[in-house]
């Protein structure tokens, strides 16, 4: 969940960086695979990895390498359970294919058939929108429209209240013209399974597609794991160190990111997968047709993508749970996922029969794409490319951009403080201020200092600062976010402020903080 939209812009690099040749393939031995995973964690500042190959319908490599939790000093293996995030999408989307097989209800079926109350911001939108429409991203709403419903964690937004304030996030783009990912959207899609399979969305994961596929470790939520002994904590960089962070979930959000697993157990989902379907001795059993596979496999959603080198790729779309493009003329299914503080990508080329796994416990998106890259390059004959190193160049340009932008800001507060022969008074904007999806939020003195907080989402407090004529800057106080925002008020007729628009400052704010979607009201 969390990085995607830099994650997705890391897949396909524009043409012209390098000049790759292609070969006869020479796929990656153990050693060159542990020597480009010690690389990638010391590059790009990682605890913790675990990595796993697939070929041929075999788990041919699974380990893990490094730090589970800086705290404890716990080393990662190849059972080492991480939060796979949005790669729980494709279960949610397999699990709807299971009930298309069964009769109970078709892709194209009307949401508002199994769930009523669904509504969204257009009555239009609302009346013609399909099951097969929660699951490919267009929508109309904009990139992580809603997401501070459940992102940080701590806040208080049921499954209820989501699907409700759905209604009150205004669309961005026509409806079905334009991918903007999406997470709450699969929040209902899990809603629809639970209404017609009469099983919550975690249990049919649980029962009908992990426990046949023999799933060992894995649940379908952090709370539900049968052993948490052996689990990773995530970590983020904390005022310029890397620190081991809390989990940052939301139970209600399970359906787009809830599942736990590791490298043995998610291999297992991937083979399925490159066998449409079928597992078991002799591929004697399924989860779902062959129909149901084309479906989810079959572009739904045009990105759109440059001709790229070295992967010549043409195309990019959005299945049904799934990343679709095209690599060296051969199809590539992916996806990635993202909590704060975990990263991780699924890769399958099924012509080829090669899938790849890489688990991280940090939120660097750029580790996880250098090994998966290396890995694909290995096995497709590419050669002449250093991904690490080309990731951590792009890396650095988006830390510097991001950097002056923020000590720009830092400068500007400093100079106001300097300026102001009158202090600061906060006095004027204090008050409560609404949003009709999001709820309120307060501006107040706390501990002798301007002070923002949110009622309904805790993490989201922290102190206030001038910044330029009636917007104002907010410091959260979890510092591991790297969310600080502008804060805008809106003036009256009367010169006092009415209301409350905010902005991420740094350009790498998550896209979960999605601040510019807020409009509150005093």
């Amino acid at each position: 969940m969390k990085k995607v939209f830099f994650i997705l812009a890391i897949l396909f690099l524009p043409a012209g960086i390098l000049i790759a040749t292609s070969t006869f393939a020479q796929p990656f031995s153990g050693n060159q695979i542990d020597s480009l995973v010690s690389l990638t964690l010391k590059t790009f500042n990682v605890p913790g990895i675990s990595v796993g190959v697939i070929k041929d319908g075999n788990l041919i490599y699974a380990k893990g390498y490094g730090i589970a939790n800086l705290r404890t000093g716990k080393k990662v293996d190849e059972y080492t359970l991480f939060g796979i995030a949005s790669n729980s999408k494709s279960y949610t989307a397999a699990a709807l294919g299971m009930l298309v097989d069964e009769g109970k209800i078709k892709w194209d079926d009307k949401v508002t058939d199994y769930i009523p109350e669904f509504k969204m911001y257009n009555p239009y939108v609302t009346e013609e929108f399909t099951i097969r429409d929660l699951l490919t991203h267009r929508s109309g709403l904009g990139l992580g429209a809603g997401d501070l419903m459940m992102f940080p964690d701590q806040s208080d937004f049921t499954k209820k209240d989501i699907i409700h304030n759905l209604r009150y996030l205004k669309q961005v783009s026509s409806f079905r013209t334009k991918y903007d990912y999406d997470n709450n959207l699969y929040i209902v899609a899990g809603e629809v399974l639970e209404r017609v399979s009469g099983m919550s969305w975690e249990d049919f994961i649980e029962k009908r597609i992990m426990k046949p596929l023999g799933f060992k470790n894995s649940a379908a939520s952090l709370t539900r794991l049968p052993d948490n002994t052996n689990i990773i904590k995530p970590h983020a960089p904390v005022n310029g160190k890397i620190e081991a962070i809390d989990i940052d979930w939301s139970e209600s959000a399970n359906a787009a990111g809830g599942i736990w697993s590791n490298i043995i157990d998610e291999s297992k989902w991937v083979i399925m997968q490159m066998n449409h379907g079928k597992y078991g001795d002799g591929l004697n059993k399924r989860l779902f047709s062959d129909e149901v596979h084309e479906e989810m496999w079959s572009p739904q959603t045009i990105i759109g993508a440059k001709t790229t080198v070295p992967y010549n790729t043409h195309f990019a779309s959005y299945g049904l749970g799934w990343f679709l493009s095209d690599v060296k003329g051969y199809k590539q299914v992916t996806h990635t996922g993202g909590l704060a503080g975990i990263v991780t990508q699924v890769v399958m080329l099924p012509e080829i029969n090669l899938g790849i796994i890489v688990l991280t416990n940090q939120q660097s998106g750029a580790a996880f794409s250098a090994i998966s890259n290396s890995i694909k390059d290995s096995y497709l004959g590419v050669t002449g490319y250093d991904w690490v190193k080309i990731y951590a160049e792009r890396v650095a340009k988006g830390e510097a951009e991001a950097k002056k932008i923020n000590d720009e800001v830092a400068a500007t507060i400093s100079a106001q403080r300097k300026k102001n022969a009158i202090p600061f008074s906060i006095e004027p904007y204090m008050g409560k201020y609404t949003d009709p999806w999001f709820g309120e939020v307060e501006v107040s003195i706390k501990d002798g200092k301007p002070w923002f907080a949110s009622k309904r989402s805790p993490k989201l407090s922290g102190e206030l600062f001038p910044y330029k004529g009636n917007t104002l800057i907010v410091r959260w106080n979890d510092r591991s976010m790297d969310a600080d925002a502008y804060v805008m008020f809106s003036i009256d007729k009367d010169g006092n402020p009415s209301g409350i628009k905010m902005n991420a400052i740094s350009p790498l704010t998550d896209f979960s903080f999605d601040f510019q979607d807020l409009d509150f009201k005093k």
